[in-house]
């Protein structure tokens, strides 16, 4: 620390445990030692605007994010019959999607109770924005709006963040967990794709980045998984996750 010129705060300094349940009841530890201070573990943590919790369900973050796009959903209603449909649109995607979206690559694999909660936040956000009423079906208006629903845009992130890694565009500490499948034999319609890794723990392996990556980046067409630029990437995946979720 004292190298980047960093000095610790023990009182505004945070620790956090994770594991399985079993790992965590099992566990002796309740607190840590850094530089001379104890810091004791706590039930949730903000990284980065984020809210950790010990098993990583992200609930308190979920409930966050719902919390406070409600709150700037109630305003905009508030004003839509003043605003043009470009300018709500506008606040919508500066208050609502961007939460919805902020570090959402977080969220693979999180249980369908939570997805439905961050879904409906997005349902409301398209209802206010349009001005549709609440019994009105949702999905010809998400649609119309050509927004993905949420879970998709979890693995749009996801695999965008694959082809970063893959072309050099992405630091390190993620390229490293991934690993191309080299062999001899492979067909042209083959090429391209990751070697999975063994994984042990459903809830928490499967949903790792090193495990994720490869699970998506396999299931996806072979001229989306050829090399090339990152725009042509980004809109060829769109086009290919919209026409999954409506078509």
């Amino acid at each position: 620390m004292r190298q980047n010129f960093l000095q610790l705060n023990g009182s505004k300094t945070e620790a956090i445990q994770t594991g399985t349940p079993h790992q965590l009841h099992s566990s002796p530890i309740t607190s840590i030692s850094l530089f001379g201070h104890s810091i004791p573990l706590s039930p949730s943590v903000t990284n980065l605007g984020v809210k950790f919790d010990p098993h990583l369900s992200f609930a308190n973050h979920i409930h966050h994010i719902c919390k406070t796009s409600f709150f700037h959903l109630r305003n905009i209603s508030k004003l839509r019959s003043s605003l043009s449909l470009p300018a709500a649109e506008k606040l919508v995607h500066a208050f609502v999607s961007s939460r919805l979206d902020y570090c959402n690559a977080l969220l693979i694999g999180i249980p369908g109770r939570s997805l439905q909660k961050l879904q409906y936040v997005q349902n409301s956000a398209a209802r206010v924005l349009m001005r549709v009423r609440k019994h009105e079906h949702i999905t010809p208006i998400l649609h119309t709006l050509h927004w993905l629903p949420v879970h998709l845009r979890i693995e749009y992130k996801i695999l965008l963040h694959t082809h970063h890694c893959l072309h050099g565009d992405a630091p390190t500490y993620l390229t490293d967990l991934l690993t191309l499948h080299s062999s001899g034999r492979t067909r042209s319609g083959q090429q391209h794709r990751l070697l999975p890794p063994r994984t042990r723990l459903k809830k928490m392996g499967d949903r790792a980045f090193e495990a994720a990556a490869p699970r998506l980046w396999n299931a996806l067409p072979d001229h989306l998984r050829a090399p090339q630029t990152v725009e042509a990437f980004k809109k060829g995946l769109k086009t290919h996750l919209f026409t999954k979720a409506y078509c």
